[in-house]
């Protein structure tokens, strides 16, 4: 058995599978168990998650989704054009931001909210370059209102900012602990599958994420890891390679 050296400060420590990722988090799940908004302790508990592996050296952003607060409008977007109604979701992922910035930033993580849509008094315009150099420093980049388009969901936002920022994987936190052969929560013969490939997640219409961010992250060779962000140190192991998970990339269909 090799003993570390105790010299060494990180001796004995496991180390990141990842050095930098994309965090995509469903707004439902800073629903907590509301019906709809954000729930501070839910926001509190992720971001201690995050503050955890980035304490590990990670170099992470976030893409946020709206799906908490646009639920609260669905009924006054009812009628509405698609664009004008897609608008009013970029907000509510503007708003999901700065909440996640304030938790973090209370637990000491410096962070930085980078909106599509330009809104100088509360956060940066997306600038590619700026996002880099804020996370080579070791600041989490949060990335507001999806891609700045209509007809574009934050689930291909996040793709796009992943291959952007050359992120060595696209994490998707999701409420279950992984992708299953159908809804685990109606179903109770599902079963997780431990890989799928980019064109398994295609062919069975399996809806982790949409079609244009499957294909942008089989383009660029990036892996999508689909796990609970609800059980505490589940980002953690997912970091380190461990935990419960699925993971879609160029491998074979393996179930669990």
């Amino acid at each position: 058995m090799t003993v570390p050296d105790a010299t060494q400060p990180d001796a004995g420590k496991p180390k990141p599978h990842y050095k930098r990722v994309l965090l995509k988090v469903s707004g439902e799940v800073l629903m907590g168990e509301q019906g709809y908004g954000i729930d501070m302790n839910t926001v509190d508990a992720v971001a201690e998650e995050v503050a955890e592996v980035v304490g590990m050296g990670v170099e992470l952003c976030l893409v946020i989704g709206g799906g908490n607060i646009f639920r609260g409008l669905s009924t006054a977007a009812r009628g509405m054009e698609r664009a004008s109604a897609d608008y009013m979701g970029m907000l509510a992922t503007v708003m999901n931001a700065l909440a996640m910035q304030n938790a973090l930033e209370k637990l000491g993580v410096s962070t930085r909210v980078q909106s599509a849509i330009r809104m100088d008094t509360v956060c940066e315009p997306y600038i590619r370059r700026r996002a880099q150099r804020h996370l080579e420093k070791g600041r989490v980049v949060i990335f507001a209102a999806g891609t700045g388009n209509p007809f574009f969901t934050t689930d291909s936002g996040a793709a796009l900012r992943a291959a952007e920022m050359g992120c060595d994987a696209l994490l998707k936190g999701t409420s279950v602990d992984g992708v299953y052969t159908s809804d685990p929560k109606k179903d109770a013969s599902a079963t997780r599958y431990e890989r799928l490939s980019y064109m398994d997640v295609l062919s069975r219409d399996l809806r982790v994420m949409d079609a244009s961010a499957i294909s942008l992250m089989r383009d660029n060779g990036i892996p999508i890891v689909v796990f609970s962000i609800r059980h505490p140190g589940r980002l953690r192991d997912v970091i380190l390679g461990q935990g419960t998970r699925t993971i879609i990339s160029e491998g074979r269909l393996e179930r669990e």
